[in-house]
């Protein structure tokens, strides 16, 4: 069926001789009493031409539409699928106004199940209610909304033209909805950690700032709440977790937004080895249970997250990727001359373990399809990591990478306030250097510390990622309902 875009045709309620038009009664509410996909589920097996007598109420847009002189046949979509409306001038009341009606308005209609001679499950309307007038046109049926722009800055046409749209947005809850019950099921409790943190910490990131005006205090909103929830594992909790939004003053990309979900966990009495296999079992859970599969296919490439997944070390992993034998042993120059003949602008103050990280992101990382745990991160670039227990350079971190991409970061954390306050001061420098991403010296985690923390490891996964993977998209806005843009001035 084809019909009109909404708002061709006379205004609807046009006042005789042109004046100004008459505004049709919306009413407070509707008693719906069915769903599309509900009666499809319960009338599948009436025959054409078929009629039930049972009177049921439905209501959604109309997303199509075909008038036939004393006949008009509408598309009503809701949100768990379509019906069609079947009105005749002899059954449905004010047929002419029904037949009037424009795409995209919100009908309430009341009538008896049916399926027509054509095979068309419908509602044969006995009576209609106009519930909202869409007075801006919707996309093509057929074509749906295809400019980006329009799609991610008007979010609410973009999830009515185009079906595939919504289902991301459906896979997304879903997803975190399982997560959360996963968790609960191995013991983890959800909590709430604060948005605004008066120092930016638990991640190396450029924070966004604001201003309180009663306490007269810059605050930031969080680029992590892994402090405050090791803080809690101090005060008792053994297994917590978060999922939020956290916030990163940094650039867009198709990875990248500004504002983020991320599932943070920490768990007591545990260590890095323990997360291997959690992660591994969160993702291919998962996948399972809402793919139907481990095995996906993501960019026309196949990708198995069944266990176990691949671990290797940063440095193993440059010389695989990069054809460079390096370490932390590597002589300083020779260190940056790679770096820099990566086109990366090196930093006096860069040691061995950030040169080396630079080496692996632009050699190594974009070319793991994975899945891969990535090991052995330097000190240096780890500042709430547990040093390695076979080499005190190196930390018990992981970083797993799938598709190019890092998926979800994890450490043995760091436990002894004396060796966390000397990793902070060393941030501090970095950050009075001009690294605007470093850490500050944070006095009430260390104090927090001082009160004991058992060993504890830690994890972060990024939900935003793991959709994208799971829905097969290669834009991190796809899977934001309403993704950071540039002001439409």
């Amino acid at each position: 069926m084809a019909g009109p875009a909404a708002g061709d045709g006379p205004a609807r309620g046009s006042a005789p001789g042109g004046g100004e038009p008459a505004r049709p009664t919306i009413p407070y509410r509707f008693d719906r009493t069915a769903e599309a996909a509900d009666l499809h589920t319960r009338y599948g097996d009436l025959g054409p031409g078929d009629e039930t007598g049972d009177v049921v109420s439905v209501a959604g847009r109309v997303m199509l539409k075909r008038d036939q002189g004393k006949l008009a046949f509408a598309e009503l979509r809701d949100s768990s699928g379509s019906i069609q409306l079947f009105a005749l001038s002899s059954v449905t009341e004010d047929f002419e106004a029904f037949s009037r009606l424009s795409l995209g308005d919100w009908v309430g209609a009341t009538g008896t199940v049916v399926r027509t001679r054509r095979g068309e499950l419908s509602v044969k309307v006995t009576g209609w209610a106009l519930l909202a007038e869409a007075r801006r046109a919707f996309g093509d049926k057929w074509r749906g909304v295809t400019d980006v722009e329009t799609r991610f800055r008007q979010r609410e046409v973009d999830l009515w033209a185009n079906e595939q749209s919504r289902q991301v947005l459906l896979l997304r809850s879903r997803a975190i909805s399982w997560l959360r019950r996963s968790l609960e099921d191995r013991g983890f409790v959800e909590v709430e950690t604060p948005m605004l943190h008066p120092l930016p910490g638990g991640a190396t990131a450029r924070p966004f700032v604001t201003h309180h005006n009663a306490l007269d205090a810059e605050l930031y909103l969080r680029i992590a709440p892994e402090l405050y929830l090791k803080r809690l594992v101090v005060g008792g909790f053994e297994r917590v977790f978060e999922i939020g939004r956290v916030f990163r003053n940094e650039g867009l990309s198709p990875r990248h937004n500004p504002e983020f979900t991320m599932l943070e966990l920490y768990q007591a009495y545990a260590d890095i080895t323990d997360l291997f296999t959690l992660v591994e079992d969160l993702v291919a859970g998962l996948a399972t249970a809402l793919c139907g599969s481990t095995t996906l296919t993501y960019g026309g490439r196949s990708l198995d997250l069944a266990p176990p997944w691949r671990r290797a070390s940063l440095a193993e992993l440059v010389a695989e990727h990069g054809g460079i034998d390096v370490s932390l042993d590597t002589p300083l120059d020779e260190l940056r001359r790679l770096v820099t003949e990566t086109g990366v602008e090196v930093q006096q103050s860069w040691g061995p373990g950030k040169l080396l990280l630079e080496l692996y992101e632009k050699h190594a990382e974009p070319a793991l399809w994975g899945p891969v745990f990535v090991t052995d991160f330097p000190v240096e670039v780890s500042p709430l990591a547990r040093r390695h227990r076979d080499d005190p350079r190196l930390t018990e971190r992981f970083e797993a990478i799938v598709a190019g991409r890092e998926l979800a970061n994890a450490f043995t954390e760091l436990t002894d306030p004396d060796d966390q306050r000397g990793r902070f001061e060393a941030q501090a420098a970095a950050k009075s250097a001009g690294d605007d991403e470093a850490m500050p010296v944070d006095e009430e985690y260390l104090r927090a510390l001082e009160h004991g923390l058992p060993p504890t490891a830690g994890l972060g996964i990024g939900i935003d990622r793991l959709v994208m993977l799971l829905a097969d998209v290669a834009n991190i806005r796809e899977v934001i309902a309403f993704p950071t843009l540039r002001p439409d001035r």
